[in-house]
């Protein structure tokens, strides 16, 4: 993360002071960095310009909408999954044409605002949506603009929960059922097959499950001799959270998909979140309480696990920093560890630490993607305060939920 560093013995955020930012703004809350997100998404998309795809923006890693207007004056579009992530794109100033509504168990609620707001393309995961969608189009008098997710049937080599693209996960049809249903799709009057989609899961590091995956995708449509507009390679894209990761060469995989587009002759979708948002947010939380253990000091934060989700539900690492740096250390090892009554609120564990008092704070790093859209009120806690930094100015995207309002909602 470029716009996070340290001058002298105090982390900086852009041109921000986040020692003296504490002093007037109370922890625990997310905060990042615009020129991040900015310069994150334009890199993304100088190296596919020869392809010249249309980036959709995946609203579930990050869905506040001060960020989704960030990226719509970037020329963004968005991938929504459920229907009040597409009220926040279009609230945003996202165009419907270019916005893919993605996800396995839209409503009919959900499917009818998306066809009345004439969106680019419903992106399909079974036979009965694709018959629903037909239906609802008929009684609306229009004809929609559908996709159909594959499975393909790729191992990501990612994470279980995170893998999206083998036959044991929810995910999309078989190639065989696509197949079979292809031969019904002229009965449906009211929807056009205009793409094909794929997502085989989240923080990919290798090129090699995408390099399958274009094969496969390309032997399909040149089988089945299909003329289509679109194909949507989803996202995927991992970043390096440890800081030693060896990340995925987008490069290599830039001139893959360019000889495909060639070959095809359509238009790419791509949907990329956390290679986006990941890395331009930190979580900030303070010291609560240290408490020595049998074997290990807990560092108990203010900061639970309904406030950040990830290493609890996938025992994802993220680095913990220090806002103030010291040349004293911790004896023996730590943990972070936040307020939750669960075992699993946790954040992770050091050999090895500098030395922390009661009130220091510190920065979960790496936390833009799927941080603050996968906190919840658990324990009955106030969702915490997004803030958005640009160069020495900040502005809260999110003030903290009043907790009055939460106990009597």
């Amino acid at each position: 993360m470029q716009s996070l560093r340290y001058v002298g013995k105090n982390l900086f955020l852009e041109k921000i002071s986040l020692k003296n930012f504490l002093k007037k703004n109370k922890s625990p809350f997310y905060i990042y960095s615009e020129n991040q997100i900015i310069y994150n998404f334009i890199k993304f998309k100088n190296i596919f310009k020869k392809t010249d795809p249309l980036i959709c923006f995946a609203a579930k890693s990050n869905s506040n909408v001060q960020i989704l207007k960030v990226l719509s004056k970037l020329g963004a579009g968005v991938d929504v999954v459920s229907g009040g992530e597409l009220l926040k794109a279009l609230k945003a100033g996202i165009k419907p044409k270019k916005i893919v509504f993605s996800g396995v168990g839209k409503t009919e609620e959900e499917l009818q605002v998306a066809i009345n707001k004439n969106i680019l393309l419903i992106n399909c995961e079974s036979e009965s949506e694709a018959l629903l969608v037909n239906n609802i189009g008929k009684r609306l008098k229009k004809h929609v603009s559908i996709g159909f997710r594959l499975n393909p049937n790729i191992d990501a080599k990612t994470h279980k929960k995170i893998s999206t693209g083998k036959a044991e996960n929810k995910f999309g049809l078989s190639i065989k059922s696509f197949k079979s249903f292809l031969k019904k799709i002229n009965s449906l009057k009211n929807v056009r097959l205009n793409a094909l989609s794929v997502h085989i899961g989240s923080q990919i590091l290798s090129e090699t499950p995408f390099k399958r995956t274009l094969g496969v995708m390309q032997k399909l449509i040149m089988e089945l001799k299909l003329n289509l507009n679109f194909v949507d390679f989803g996202g995927g894209f991992g970043i390096d959270y440890s800081g030693k990761d060896k990340t995925l060469n987008l490069t290599n995989y830039s001139k893959l998909v360019e000889k495909f587009a060639k070959k095809i002759n359509c238009k790419i979708i791509f949907e990329p979140g956390r290679s986006i948002i990941g890395n331009a947010g930190i979580l900030i939380s303070k010291v609560q309480f240290i408490k020595r253990g049998s074997k290990k000091s807990f560092i108990i934060l203010d900061a639970g696990m309904n406030d950040f989700m990830r290493p609890a539900l996938y025992d994802a690492f993220h680095k913990i920093i220090p806002i103030s740096k010291t040349s004293s250390r911790m004896t023996g090892a730590i943990e972070f560890v936040g307020p939750i009554c669960e075992s699993t609120c946790k954040f992770g564990v050091y050999k090895k630490y500098q030395k922390l008092n009661e009130n220091d704070y510190i920065a979960i790093t790496n936390v833009g993607a799927y941080g603050s859209s996968l906190s919840s009120n658990y324990n009955t806690r106030p969702l915490i305060a997004e803030i958005l930094i640009n160069k020495n100015k900040y502005r809260y995207i999110r003030k903290k939920q009043n907790i009055l309002k939460l106990i009597n909602s």
